[in-house]
Parts: structure tokens; C-alpha cells; sequence
């Protein structure tokens, strides 16, 4: 986030570097709370309507700026696939119009509430990881959490100050339709986030044209990875066992897929991130652009 010239001048060379032993995938709410205050920090809300809660008169971080997963522009229609990365300049003005630049390390807030809900961060997470911008983590738990620690809270998120956001693109990170029909041919393994009935055609999703899997695809249910009742993300040794039961070998070459790369991201989260295996890359065009094409292969189990 912009700092005034003066502040600018007294913490270059310092912000970064301590921020640079900190950046972890996760982080807690009690981190937070310690590092709410510090420059070079911007706590992003990506909640959904925070404005139906009753959550009273105080219902944001402290300090947070707002961009709601499903509104503020993450992702779009893209060739007629929905739900998908937007062009690079409309992702990267959306990024900069919060304030966000190259310095910056980023802390994503969800609700918290369960996979699917935490899969709005992990999806905007790998946004910035495409990007490029490693200085990203997310609030492990969410709002759920920094509430019970009993963290500061506002009646509004802050108004950001454009900047201009820098990025490199990582194409290694996304794959395409042409990298998967290329799995299928060297046997890299594809996992399918989904939930087991969708992966195995017994039912699924009103924008995905056909019923069924990618064949060959392996099933981590994105469910799995996310603990609803203490609102944390699966700890290493659970992801380990998940990949491993699924016949996953340590950083084996993988490809993470769902409907739309929403529940994906989850996976993509806890394999590359978590476990750490960075052969692992997200097809966000996922099964509604796979499908999409009567003539590509779909199994039904």
C-alpha cells in the first residue's frame, strides 16, 4: 500500500525483508493481531455479503480494504466459460485500485465458514501467485477466527489509494485445456476437488454440460481439506495422507481441476502450498470448458 514519501525513504530496505521471513501460506489470527498495524501489510476482505450479517456496527478488520470474491471482478466470463481469471489488465487495475503494490504482503480474509466459502481465498491466492506476487497468505480460519481472538474491528473497510501493481506472469501455474489432453497422453495425474458424487457422474453442476470426470482422474473431495467445525485448513500430515491415498506421489506432476477452478484452488491450496509439492499446477477452465466440447472424453464411474 502507498506510504507517505517520508515513511517511504525511512523503511526502504526494512519492510521487506522482515516481511519476507513471515510470509507463510497460512497465518493465524493472533499473527494478525500482532501485525494488523504494520506498514507494508494490506489485510484484503474478500467476504460476500458482509452487509446481510448481523454482525452489528463493526463488521470489518480494522484496516482492511473490501473486494467481495463474487463481486468485485476475481473472476469472469471468459470465450463463454464462466467463472474464469479475467484479462490480465482488468485483474491487475483490480488489484492495484486496492491499493496493492509489489511491496506489499497480502493477508486474504474468507468467513471461514467451510471449504467452499475458504475456497473464495485460495482461489484469489493463486491469482496472485500467477501473478507472481508472493507475499501472500491467508487468514487461516478467517473472520471466524480473528473474532473469537478478539481482534479490532470497523464499521467500514478502508478506501484504498490506486497504485500500480507489477507482475510476472507464471504460466506454469495455470493449466489449458491443451495442457490436460496432454496429462492424458503422458499420464500426469489429474485430481478432481469435487465432491464424489460429481466426480463419479452421479451428479453435477447446472453449468457443466455433461455428468462425469476427466478420464483417469483421481478424487480429493475439496471437503477434506477444510475442517468446518474448528475452521482451519487441513494440517500437512492430512493433506500427505490425502494425496498419498489417492495413489499421489511426493511432488509428483499433477493438475487440479473442478467445474470452474473454484474448488480446485482449494486442492491446488493444500498440495503446492501446504504439502508442497510445486509440480502442481490448476486448470481453471475445469469441467464446464472441458465439457463444453462433445468430443473430449468424460468417464462416468
Amino acid at each position: 500500500m502507498r506510504l507517505a514519501p517520508t515513511l517511504v525513504i525511512l523503511l526502504a530496505g526494512l519492510s521487506a525483508p522482515a516481511f519476507a521471513q513471515d510470509v507463510t501460506p497460512l497465518v493465524t489470527a493472533e499473527w494478525l493481531k500482532a501485525n494488523a498495524g504494520n506498514d507494508n501489510l494490506v489485510i484484503l476482505d474478500v467476504r460476500d455479503k458482509v452487509d446481510e450479517t448481523d454482525l452489528g456496527v463493526l463488521p470489518y478488520i480494522a484496516g482492511s480494504v473490501a473486494a467481495p470474491y463474487a463481486t468485485a471482478g476475481w473472476r469472469v466470463a471468459v470465450d463463454g466459460v464462466p467463472a474464469q481469471l479475467p484479462p490480465l489488465e482488468e485483474i491487475v487495475a483490480l488489484i492495484g485500485n486496492l491499493g496493492i503494490d509489489g511491496d506489499d504482503h497480502v493477508v486474504i480474509v474468507p468467513w471461514g465458514t467451510d471449504s467452499t466459502e475458504f475456497g473464495g481465498a485460495t482461489r484469489v491466492y493463486w491469482t496472485f501467485k500467477y501473478l507472481g506476487h508472493d507475499a501472500v497468505s491467508i487468514l487461516d480460519g478467517g473472520w471466524r477466527q480473528y473474532d473469537a481472538k478478539g481482534g479490532e474491528r470497523a464499521a467500514q473497510p478502508v478506501t484504498p489509494q490506486p497504485v500500480e501493481f507489477t507482475y510476472e506472469v507464471r504460466e506454469e501455474l495455470r493449466a489449458t485445456t491443451d495442457d490436460v489432453v496432454a496429462a492424458l497422453e503422458s499420464g500426469v495425474k489429474l485430481v478432481d476437488g469435487r465432491p464424489h458424487e460429481q466426480h463419479v457422474g452421479k451428479a453435477k453442476s447446472p453449468i457443466v454440460a455433461a455428468a462425469g470426470t476427466i478420464p483417469g482422474a483421481v478424487n480429493i473431495e475439496h471437503s477434506a481439506l477444510y475442517s468446518a467445525e474448528y475452521a482451519s485448513f487441513a494440517r500437512p500430515e492430512t493433506v500427505a495422507a490425502l494425496a498419498a491415498g489417492v495413489g499421489l506421489a511426493e511432488n509428483e506432476k499433477n493438475i487440479t481441476f473442478c467445474n470452474t477452478g473454484h474448488w480446485s484452488s482449494i486442492a491446488w491450496f493444500g498440495l503446492s502450498e501446504i504439502l508442497g509439492n510445486k509440480n502442481t499446477t490448476m486448470y481453471d477452465g475445469s469441467m464446464a470448458e472441458w465439457a463444453a466440447d462433445p468430443s473430449r472424453p468424460i468417464q462416468v464411474r
